[in-house]
């Protein structure tokens, strides 16, 4: 296989960049970006940290992360695996990005920055949903935001391509192949909507 190692070789096989595609990138939130980060209900944030980088999920019925400023959002870190492996790393190494989707839309918004973690309370109770309240927020300074390009979410038919899910493995399933078989994959799927909605917030 042969592997490019070298800079120049790559930036001639792919040529210079479309002036848009240079053009798009603001340093803080422009009225257009503003809201249509402000309708998305999801993102990935992307962390790294001495033991590599890490890429974790985050959804809500509302507004995924809260506009704070024209360069700063704050994403409330609500119920999960306590895994912290995001926040690990942001402890330790502040640059985040985050990939924000809308159902429906085949256009991506990207945001680059640092990023803190604050457990101030007036903050935390900001963000109150059925008497809880998330135990950190991840505070987000913008250092690039931009739309990008469509093209990856047409090719991957991805809100037009109907229910792919059928057949997947379940969560269980995944764990008993995990452990060897050592795992009860269909007392564990039978109990995760009733777990679920428990722990949502």
């Amino acid at each position: 296989m042969k592997i490019i190692t070298d800079l120049a070789a790559l930036e001639t096989l792919y040529g210079t960049p479309a002036e848009v595609s240079m053009t798009k990138v603001a340093s803080r939130l422009t009225p257009s970006y503003r809201q249509w980060i402000e309708r998305s209900r999801f993102c990935v944030l992307t962390t790294v940290g001495p033991e590599g980088t890490d890429g974790s999920p985050r959804g809500d019925d509302g507004p995924v992360v809260r506009v704070a400023g024209p360069a700063e959002l704050h994403l409330p870190d609500w119920r999960g695996n306590n895994r912290i492996d995001s926040l690990r790393n942001i402890l330790r190494d502040g640059r985040v990005s985050l990939l924000f989707l809308i159902a429906g839309s085949t256009i991506a918004m990207r945001v680059n920055g640092r990023a803190v973690l604050s457990d101030d309370p007036a903050l935390l109770s900001s963000f109150e949903r059925e008497g809880k309240h998330p135990r950190s927020v991840i505070v987000i300074t913008i250092a690039e935001v931009y739309s990008q390009c469509a093209r990856a979410l047409i090719r991957a038919g991805l809100w037009t391509g109907g229910d792919q899910s059928q057949g997947l493995p379940t969560v269980g399933q995944m764990m008993k192949d995990v452990t060897n078989g050592n795992f009860d994959a269909e007392g564990y799927d039978a109990d995760w909507p009733v777990r679920a909605a428990k722990t949502m917030w």
